[in-house]
């Protein structure tokens, strides 16, 4: 029997080295596919992922005793997930499992059976499943989200936010190599900031030289300044490129700032938008809405570079792995009195672009006037340009001051297609009499400026909500569309994002009387689409002791499958990489009887395999 004796020392204890085994071959080499801080698409890795030799079924080592807390099968996410929870407050996951051991498998598969649910997260009394440390748990495997066969590993303290396992000592995995700077860029963070003159995101030519990163010359800056880097780490015998977790700027020797992704709290996950740049770049200075709590010192725009004009300050910025190997990045910038006459050719020719709360506009040189005309709410203001180069104006504008409803910039007329301004960690609600949009307090990641635009989609009614790229949302927003025009069948209709590629993501969504309500985590364009087309069923094998389908479905997809010999529920598992699905058999009993298949799709549609075994 375990006896959980926690006390305060252990209940906040953090990386204790040798409290924990390696969960696969310990104490033999081990290589790793990913490791955590490593950017992913919309959020943090927040573990790490140990490489199987290209294949499924490698016995899973329990790290530590303790017992199954949590556990899931799904062919999303994790996948086939455990999680175990230790007597020193910490949990460890062990994802994308192939199968539990027997004594767990029996366990999961009564209480599926119990609630007739293929898919299934359940959370066990901590009596029902303890684990002793290095038990066999699991078998490794491919399910869920995983783009090929390892195991997803997590540690995560008492209040379930992940920590660095590299950080508990294990010696199976080596590095010896430092992280490598793959690119590197100076952006604007104040209206009065400039970069070579001009106010635009500036990316910089990177050398290597004497074992270090260098930007060769001065980089002239106005203002405030932020210096963002894209960068990879290797492993030790590794050829897949990772992610590291610290960076420090020092500023002619002495240091300024510190970012270090020691642990990562869900909650905060998608800030990772708001700390990166289009997910590739890290941002080495604090942003207003942003709330990871890792940098040293906190305060807006901490890490900003300023220099005084007709001065230069160098710049060094250290990159370090979990294993303390280091790379240098070195950059010189010169301080320079705002000018209104730049000599170089600006990198965008957007008539209109939008950075923070800026609103950008670039119109082409005249012999006209250097002012341009805003006006806000019936108000006309003049602004004068920020500054001109050999071909374009550029005019910036501080939206806390309004919203334009037009600019005059004497050579045309620019109607910007914001709406409002919707702050953020406030409840908000929107309506142009068209589109009805909700955003809880907890919605958005910073304060957003929106425009929405109606069309149609083969002669269904359609809604453009801002763009599906730069505007990031935290939680879903509640959007209701004006469908009063449409006459058309809804039976099957449903709404879809629809993307630059062609293809259509399954939203749903209610019909009301003339509207159609649905709910989004992204923006972009949504479209009416109608699936009247059900699943297909193909036979793989058929006999009283397996049966395997491949089910496939046209548009909406996969949403439920079922199946029942003699009316009596039977287990599915299902890999949605492949599209197949196969019974889950509790003994060695045959199966014999009439058997129904029944695979339900997004949209409403059945389909149905019978036969008699």
């Amino acid at each position: 029997m375990l006896i959980w004796g926690w006390t305060e020392s252990t209940l906040f204890a953090q990386t204790d080295k040798g409290y924990y085994q390696f969960p696969i071959k310990p104490g033999e080499r081990n290589y790793l596919s990913g490791n955590m801080s490593e950017i992913r698409p919309n959020h943090f890795h927040s573990g790490i992922d140990i490489k199987t030799e290209g294949r499924q079924g490698l016995p899973i080592y329990a790290a530590a005793d303790g017992y199954v807390y949590r556990m899931k099968v799904s062919s999303y996410g994790y996948g086939n997930v455990l999680y175990l929870k230790h007597p020193n407050g910490q949990y460890t996951l062990y994802g994308h499992l192939k199968d539990f051991n027997a004594r767990i498998a029996k366990y999961m598969w009564q209480e599926m059976t119990a609630a007739e649910e293929n898919d299934l997260e359940i959370y066990p009394d901590s009596m029902a499943l303890p684990i002793k440390k290095g038990e066999i748990i699991a078998y490794s495997g491919n399910t869920g989200s995983s783009g090929g066969p390892h195991l997803h590993f997590e540690i995560r303290d008492s209040l379930d936010r992940a920590l660095d396992p590299l950080k508990f000592g294990f010696s199976e995995v080596k590095d010896s190599t430092p992280p490598t700077v793959r690119a590197v860029a100076i952006t604007p963070l104040t209206l009065e900031s400039r970069i070579n003159g001009k106010f635009e995101r500036t990316v910089l030519r990177l050398n290597y030289r004497d074992n270090q990163f260098v930007v060769d010359g001065n980089l002239s800056i106005t203002g405030k300044v932020g210096i963002e880097v894209s960068g990879y780490d290797k492993l030790d015998g590794a050829y897949n490129p990772n992610g590291f977790p610290h960076f420090e700027i020092y500023e002619e020797g002495q240091k300024t700032f510190d970012v270090n992704v020691d642990k990562i709290d869900f909650n905060l996950g998608r800030f990772l938008l708001t700390h990166t740049h289009e997910n590739r770049y890290t941002k080495l200075y604090t942003t207003p809405y942003n709330q990871f709590d890792f940098y040293t010192p906190d305060s807006l725009y901490s890490g900003a570079i300023q220099v005084m004009p007709d001065s230069t300050k160098d710049v060094t910025v250290r990159l370090e792995d979990v294993f303390g190997n280091e790379s240098l990045l070195k950059l010189t910038f010169k301080g320079e009195k705002e000018t209104h006459d730049v000599s170089s050719y600006s990198a965008s020719r957007k008539a209109i672009a939008y950075k923070g709360n800026w609103m950008i506009i670039r119109a082409d040189k005249t012999d006209g006037h250097k002012l341009a005309k805003f006006y806000v709410n019936g108000m006309m203001m003049d602004v004068m340009m920020s500054y001109e180069d050999p071909r374009f104006r550029t005019y910036i504008w501080d939206m806390d001051f309004g919203l334009p409803d037009s600019v005059d910039i004497c050579s045309e007329v620019i109607k910007p297609a914001l709406q409002a301004k919707i702050p953020f960690n406030k409840e908000y609600y929107f309506n142009d009499g068209y589109t009805a949009i909700h955003f809880p307090k907890d919605a958005l990641l910073e304060t957003l400026f929106l425009h929405t635009e109606r069309s149609t989609y083969y002669n269904r009614p359609s809604v453009k909500i801002n763009d599906d790229r730069g505007d990031y949302l935290r939680n879903e927003i509640s959007v209701s569309m004006d469908v009063s025009g449409y006459d058309g069948p809804i039976d099957h209709v449903d709404v879809y994002q629809l993307y630059g590629n062609g293809y259509k993501r399954f939203l749903g969504g209610e019909w009301n009387e003339g509207k159609i309500n649905f709910k989004t985590k992204y923006f972009g364009t949504f479209v009416l689409v109608k699936d009247d087309t059900p699943p297909t069923i193909r036979p793989i094998r058929v006999s009283s002791s397996s049966l395997r389908f491949s089910i496939r479905d046209n548009l909406s997809g996969i949403n439920r499958f079922e199946a029942r010999i003699n009316g009596k529920w039977v287990i599915l598992r299902f890999e949605h990489k492949n599209g197949v699905i196969w019974t889950q058999k509790q003994d060695n009993t045959p199966f014999k009887g009439q058997f129904e298949l029944k695979v339900t799709d997004n949209a409403g549609n059945d389909a149905v395999f019978s036969r008699k075994l």
